[in-house]
């Protein structure tokens, strides 16, 4: 398993996800190329209510391999709406 950068490191933010689930499978899919990562908090100051959600950040020389992986994924990823149309269409 990979150690993850120590945050005194120069990283850089490759991913933001305002669930931490999909944030978690971002991660292990870095983890899985070989790209160590963290993740962090992310609060943004809102009037009434705060909004927030997770961001990835990684070693600025593993920065564009990291994006790159992570633009692959969202390209492959069914949108929500062709996973119902799938459901429907499979015989019982």
């Amino acid at each position: 398993m990979a150690k993850n950068p120590n945050p005194k490191e120069r990283l850089v933010r490759v991913f933001d996800a305002e669930q931490e689930s999909e944030a978690l499978v971002v991660r292990g899919l870095l983890e899985s190329s070989g790209i160590e990562s963290i993740t962090q908090a992310v609060d943004l100051e809102q009037d009434l209510f705060p909004v927030g959600g997770v961001a990835i950040l990684v070693r600025e020389e593993q920065a564009e391999e990291a994006k790159e992986l992570i633009k692959a994924y969202r390209q492959e990823k069914p949108a929500p709406e062709d996973e119902e149309l799938s459901e429907e269409a499979a015989p019982e």
